[in-house]
């Protein structure tokens, strides 16, 4: 049986008499205990819970600088990084910028060729066009050599980033970055980088009434719809004033004037009506990144810049072929490790493998799904355009970097989380990878893997308790993501009518649950794989399950009915 969590005390229910039973609850769960806490995290707004951009270090002057050149027609110049964060952030600072009547171009460095971040071969081309200003957008915190290059050239440099900072900050004429400095007075360090170039904008506005009075007041809230976009992308916690940029810009999303970005809820086959983070998550985000893992970022930053209706249509569309080729190509490589984990039948604690034709930037995502299904740490490897051999790992319960740190000199360079990294391997290091990892992990105190089972419920319902009205209770609490998980039900002994196979390659399962004499409860659950697709497959119609899941609207079929996203289940006399 799930587990469900402690009820919530007394003292804590009189602070929230306000709301329902199932509010209160999860309000409590999140930390918020206070009535006014309470009406900040359900009423987000706009100008009451948004921090000054100016409190940030560095802000003022590189606001003032930015406004300066704008008003001065300077030629500016936009770095971005070339993800779901970079190119929202470089096409906010490029309307903003147009619509001041600023002279600017942008630079994104095409993944494959030039790899992330700043490079001194780009810094000179933009030198050589004219360039005075370079801003950055969720890059430049560690690229030292390049803005000492850009400095040499005569160029000023505005680093926005929300990235960790190296030893030492670059030499840029201004560093904007909540996470740069230990002690930074901003009072929130979850920004993405689209949020701190939207930072800087508004920073422009507050210190230049010249800049201001050149679009129309609250112009700027136009720009949510990319800000949102990056902020539930890039899985920045969900808190905050992140909350308030994520519930205003989907708001802006629902009816953005974007033509490109209206033609892409149509490639994608979602209702700009009624967006729903879900959609960015799983939908609108894949297809920005497939730009830069199959091809180059610069169609997507086209797609969201352009004011053409048929060059949107056929960037959409561009972007949906790509999406395709980067599931087809991730596919290929899925089945290629699988087909050789099961040539050596014994399963190393780690797995490491790699082909010099796989292509890095889709490993990542490949790497996810092994390593879910077999539950161990999972590195893959493949050759990138400059002849190195880049990979991803992920590793659930596992700390990556700490394992990458262990069989260092394996590595030319690695970085991430602590469930998820990259790295540049040796050329000759790649044949004893698997090995010395191997020997690295037997050095590190590992607990249990992360297991959905082990995670608590919020409540236990009946599946007649599925209803319109509490899937209504737990929406107020959102949007969901990292730091606001969507709320877990229970659901303990329930009966099973039906389990069935969907999707084009029958990847995906659904299960019917008894509601009563007449209807039933779906559960539904994508690309089920490793032991939960197992515990599918081997229960019988007929049979009692204790269900752990999300509540969700079935936006696909008639009359919306309420169902369940499937987190874990067990047969109802196991535990």
């Amino acid at each position: 049986m799930f587990e469900l969590r402690e009820p919530i005390g007394t003292h804590a229910r009189g602070a929230l008499h306000a709301y329902d039973e199932v509010t209160a609850a999860l309000l409590v769960r999140r930390g918020i205990t206070t009535a006014e806490a309470a009406e900040a995290f359900l009423a987000p707004s706009y100008d009451r819970h948004l921090h000054d951009p100016l409190l940030m270090t560095d802000m003022p002057k590189a606001a003032e600088r930015f406004a300066h050149a704008a008003l001065k027609r300077e030629k500016v110049a936009i770095w971005s990084d070339y993800d779901c964060d970079g190119i929202p952030a470089a096409t906010l600072l490029h309307d903003f910028l147009e619509k001041v009547g600023a002279d600017s171009t942008t630079y994104i460095p095409h993944r494959h060729l030039e790899g992330y971040g700043m490079n001194e071969q780009g810094i000179e081309s933009l030198a050589r066009e004219g360039v005075t200003l370079v801003v950055t957008a969720d890059s430049g915190i560690t690229d030292v050599a390049p803005i000492a290059r850009a400095n040499e050239l005569g160029m000023e440099v505005i680093v926005t980033d929300h990235h960790l900072p190296g030893d030492t900050l670059p030499p840029a004429f201004a560093v904007v970055n909540p996470n740069a400095r230990a002690d930074e007075p901003y009072p929130f360090r979850g920004l993405c980088g689209s949020g701190v170039a939207w930072k800087l904008v508004r920073g422009a506005l507050a210190v230049s009434p010249e800049l201001r009075a050149r679009i129309p007041e609250g112009w700027e809230k136009w720009l949510l719809d990319m800000v949102a976009l990056a902020t539930i992308a890039d899985m920045v916690p969900l808190l905050d004033e992140n909350r308030v940029l994520a519930t205003y810009g989907l708001i802006v999303m629902r009816k953005s004037p974007r033509i490109g970005f209206q033609k892409l809820c149509r490639v994608a086959r979602c209702d700009q009506r009624t967006l729903t983070e879900d959609d960015i998550g799983f939908m609108l985000a894949p297809r920005v990144n497939a730009a830069s893992r199959m091809g180059d970022a610069k169609s997507a930053f086209d797609l969201f810049t352009t004011s053409d209706e048929v060059r949107a249509d056929a960037l959409a569309k561009h972007l949906e072929k790509l999406n395709r080729q980067r599931k087809a190509e991730a596919g290929a490589i899925t089945r290629a490790v699988h087909a050789r984990l099961k040539a050596r039948g014994a399963m190393p604690s780690v797995i490491a493998l790699g082909d010099p034709s796989w292509r890095p930037a889709l490993l990542g995502l490949v790497a996810n799904s092994i390593a879910e299904e077999y539950n161990r740490p999972v590195f893959l490897w493949g050759r990138e355009g400059d002849a190195s051999i880049k990979g991803s790992v992920r590793s659930g319960a596992v700390n990556a970097l700490e394992l990458m740190r262990i069989a260092g000199d394996a590595f030319i360079e690695f970085g991430g989380h602590a469930a998820s990294g990259g790295f540049t391997a040796h050329e000759d290091a790649i044949f004893t990878l698997e090995g010395r990892l191997a020997s690295a992990l037997a050095h590190l105190t590992v607990d249990d893997p992360t297991d959905p089972t082990s995670a608590r419920a919020d409540f236990e319902i009946t599946p007649e308790e599925a209803t319109h009205a509490l899937l209504g209770k737990l929406e107020r609490l959102g949007p969901f993501g990292m730091g606001n998980e969507k709320p877990l039900v229970r659901l303990h002994g329930v009966c099973v009518r039906a389990v069935s196979r969907f999707g084009k390659g029958e990847e995906h399962r659904k299960i019917a649950f008894a509601r009563d004499e007449t209807s039933a409860l779906d559960a539904i659950v994508f690309f089920a794989r490793g032991a939960l697709a197992r515990t599918i497959d081997s229960i019988a119609e007929g049979s009692l399950v204790n269900v752990l899941a999300h509540l969700e609207r079935d936006r696909f079929s008639r009359g919306r009915p309420v169902r369940l996203r499937l987190v874990a289940i067990s047969k109802a006399d196991s535990a």
